[in-house]
């Protein structure tokens, strides 16, 4: 008998633990929080993989991670919905008026910000980020006056092309908590997460700028506390359905060019033209690498990646395509022994 209510009581406590991990208050609105970034926060930014079922896996499973892209692979079931952009700079987001068009679609009241890494690269003053940064900081409280705005301290940097990087990406992290502390208001507050300290990208990158599994999980880590706290007494934003307008008629196709080799690196373009007789208002291209080769940066589309399988979309300024007008993007990738030039298709 002892035997029998010892066992009854042992699955009682695990009943107990199960509920409080996974019930919610019925007809509870689940609170949206969107991953804002570059290609460390979006291709494939696997630490969002972590952090999502670290979350669920603690109790905290009324959150919807919110964003226009989808999730880009990672190998384990999670909300991989986010606006992690590879290959954009904070500074071109702000100056040409993005973000708003991202936040009517999702609705955040959380926003999760990695953001400055392709400015760095690019030699774009620190002042001018972080004037970026109060840009996109408006928007969000246009979006949403209590939203919770939490802000990285990006990772280190240390590519083999830039020697100065590592040190510009110190005097960005350097001038990121004044910056906060000026911007932060009681009603929506910034909180700096750093994700500098304790990251090395000898052994938690596999470039010297993008995380490799071990950076993943402690970028994961230094999010979880942080978002936590920004959980506490958030109140939902009502929920949205977003307008999604038809493309025109006609057709496209998308011609890939090798820009230029290096060992270890090359340089593609894919031009995309529209062959229709009407106008074209948005494209994507999508192809597979036969070689392994892996894109690190991409400039003027929204990439999406999920192992060997490649998918660009255009960006907001030039998805809009006259009949016989064109569009080109490019990117930077590794390759190692073979480069084969990919078949793109277009749709």
């Amino acid at each position: 008998m002892r035997k029998t209510w010892a066992l009854l009581a042992a699955l009682l406590a695990m009943a107990g633990a199960v509920m409080f991990l996974t019930t919610t208050p019925a007809g509870a609105a689940a609170i949206r929080v969107m991953p804002l970034g570059d290609s460390i926060t979006g291709s494939p930014g696997c630490w969002r993989a972590l952090l999502w079922n670290k979350l669920q896996s603690t109790g905290y499973t009324n959150i919807d991670f919110v964003g226009t892209l989808p999730a880009q692979g990672c190998s384990v079931p999670y909300d991989g919905d986010n606006e992690g952009h590879g290959g954009y700079l904070a500074t071109n987001v702000a100056n040409q008026n993005q973000l708003p068009g991202w936040l009517a679609a999702t609705r955040p009241d959380i926003v999760m910000m990695h953001f400055g890494t392709n400015d760095v690269w690019s030699n774009i003053p620190t002042s001018t980020i972080l004037s970026a940064y109060t840009t996109l900081v408006n928007q969000m409280r246009a979006s949403n006056p209590a939203m919770k705005i939490l802000v990285a301290k990006i990772i280190p940097m240390n590519p083999s092309t830039c020697a100065e990087c590592a040190q510009r990406a110190v005097n960005l992290n350097n001038a990121i908590p004044g910056w906060a502390t000026s911007t932060s208001t009681q009603q929506s507050p910034i909180t700096v997460v750093d994700q500098w300290t304790g990251f090395s990208t000898s052994t938690d990158t596999y470039d010297g700028v993008h995380p490799n599994a071990a950076g993943d999980q402690k970028i994961s880590d230094k999010w979880y506390p942080a978002l936590v706290n920004a959980l506490s007494g958030v109140t939902p934003s009502p929920s949205v359905t977003p307008t999604v307008t038809p493309t025109g008629g006609g057709g496209c196709t998308a011609t890939y060019k090798n820009a230029g080799q290096w060992q270890g690196g090359f340089q593609g373009e894919v031009t995309v033209k529209n062959t229709g007789t009407t106008p074209m208002n948005g494209w994507t291209v999508r192809w597979t690498f036969a070689n392994g080769q892996q894109i690190s940066q991409i400039w003027n589309g929204t990439l999406s990646a999920s192992g060997a399988d490649v998918t660009v979309r255009n960006v907001n300024w030039n998805g809009s395509l006259a009949p016989g007008a064109t569009a080109t993007f490019g990117f930077l990738a590794s390759w190692n022994g073979t480069n084969t030039a990919p078949t793109p298709t277009c749709a």
